[in-house]
């Protein structure tokens, strides 16, 4: 048997099954060490099908015997395996990262469940990218969703669980509105496999049910996403969630998100429908730039970085957001590309925090003065993490950005230029808050404070050499982004 031939399936299936397996053996060592073998093989077959989709184009797997549109379709196109290699492989850094992190942080009855429900985060992450089935999509997001709100809450400190419960409730409305809107397509084209859609909703874009659905779905994958304004879960249950589950959702949760919105309005709908004549790229260009400004804003003022950087991330999703709006090719690459190199930055800058936590106990910036002395190599992995965030040049956050400011400029839209470059420069401000206390104030530790285990920083140092990396070679990020963008669009302007 050609193991190979299944890997859309058991990318899934590992995981997933794993979950159970680390139940079922109920030690905290053993659950952590299977849960490093399903998320590393995980990774290893992404990685194939990347190399598959590029080499031999889509893949198409069918589950049950049953040939699509009638039976339920796994699809992997390049966005797809774009997205599914950065679930993988940040999935296995942390999980890599987890043992001594989630020890401290995570009850002791907890541990075992705790990397149970992660595993099931990661398949149902995992499976909202690979699937070619609407339903089967919202399966899986329930999936991830109802994971990510019990790893949430799994947290000591008491705030987790009221953040989990906020978290809860937004992300329960924001997938009900998906439901109604997947529904309305349903309704009028009896169709749910996502290629069959693509086919029959161009000769119904009048019908204001199809409309009504497209509305349904942006709203609640905005929410899902935390689009401006509808952010408001997401300070709290970065601040007050695990490190590990504070680095996970930061680096893979949104992003998937951005996946759903890219595959409904230009997979599933076209651009010139979603983008042009709903009209959905005003209302993107608008909150992104809401965001962009407000967020950053909110940022600067903040004392506990956890939040400061949750701040951060709905600004970073605001440059997504008017990447989309902006409706032409470049717009959509840059988008791609930033949602990718987002994902690196957040990782690095959240793990580096997990390790603060384990050794200081706190992310305030108070409790943070003059660590550059004690923990060196995760303070300045916070630094370079900070100056891709700004989008320091020889950074991938630079690469992003300038990627952003060529396609507003091809746009004519100078004035959003502009804006991008005041948004890093509000950055540099709330970067500059955590250099000063790491490096310029007095240690406020009494104590010795040690370095943090080599086990926590070889996955920190690994997302931030991958900044660095692809700061100056682009060739994957940049070019992978480009070719998933012009296969989504059909090479439209």
């Amino acid at each position: 048997m050609n193991f190979a031939e299944h890997f859309p399936v058991l990318v899934i299936l590992i995981p997933m099954l794993c979950a159970p397996l680390c139940v079922l053996v109920d030690r905290a060592a053993l659950a952590w060490f299977f849960s490093c073998v399903a998320t590393g093989l995980a990774f290893f077959m992404s990685l194939d099908l990347l190399q598959v989709v590029q080499t031999s184009g889509t893949i198409s797997y069918t589950l049950g015997g049953w040939e699509p549109p009638w039976g339920i379709e796994y699809r992997i196109d390049l966005l797809s395996a774009y997205v599914l290699i950065l679930i993988t492989s940040i999935a296995f850094l942390v999980m890599c990262f987890a043992r001594r992190s989630v020890e401290q942080e995570v009850r002791e009855q907890s541990i075992v469940p705790f990397y149970a429900t992660l595993l099931l985060a990661i398949s149902g992450l995992a499976g909202i990218c690979v699937t070619g089935d609407v339903f089967n999509l919202f399966v899986f997001l329930e999936i991830s969703s109802i994971a990510s709100y019990t790893l949430i809450s799994m947290g000591k400190d008491r705030r987790s669980l009221n953040a989990a419960f906020k978290y809860l409730i937004m992300g329960t409305i924001g997938a009900t509105f998906i439901l109604i809107g997947i529904g309305f397509l349903y309704m009028q084209t009896g169709a749910l496999n996502m290629q069959d859609l693509a086919s029959k909703l161009p000769e119904l874009y009048d019908n204001r049910t199809i409309r009504a659905g497209l509305a349904f779905l942006t709203v609640g994958i905005g929410l899902k996403l935390a689009l401006f304004p509808l952010h408001l879960w997401l300070p709290n249950a970065y601040a007050y969630a695990p490190s590990v589950v504070s680095a996970f959702l930061a680096a893979t949760a949104t992003k998937v998100a951005v996946y759903m919105l890219l595959r409904f309005l230009l997979g599933i709908y076209d651009m010139e429908f979603s983008l042009q004549a709903m009209p959905l790229n005003l209302i993107l260009i608008c909150l992104g730039a809401a965001a962009i400004i407000s967020s950053s804003l909110v940022a600067i003022f903040q004392v506990n970085i956890k939040r400061l950087l949750a701040y951060s991330s709905v600004a970073q999703l605001g440059y997504i957001a008017l990447a989309i709006g902006l409706a032409n090719q470049s717009g959509i690459t840059a988008a791609m590309l930033h949602m990718f190199n987002h994902a690196l930055m957040k990782g690095a800058l959240f793990l580096a925090l997990g390790a603060l936590v384990y050794r200081v106990g706190s992310v305030e910036l108070q409790h943070c003065r003059g660590l550059i002395r004690q923990m060196p190599y995760t303070s300045i992995a916070i630094i370079l993490g900070g100056l891709s965030l700004i989008g320091v040049p020889g950074t991938a956050g630079f690469v992003s950005k300038w990627y952003l400011l060529q396609a507003t400029l091809e746009a004519g839209l100078w004035p959003l230029a502009i804006l991008v470059l005041v948004g890093s420069l509000l950055a540099v401000i709330y970067v500059w808050k955590i250099v000063e206390n790491l490096f310029f104030q007095p240690a406020e530790q009494q104590a010795a404070v040690k370095e943090a285990p080599l086990q926590m920083l070889i996955p920190i140092w690994i997302l931030v050499a991958a900044n660095l990396w692809f700061g100056f070679n682009t060739e994957f990020t940049w070019g992978l982004a480009q070719q998933a963008s012009l296969a989504l669009t059909g090479g439209a302007l």
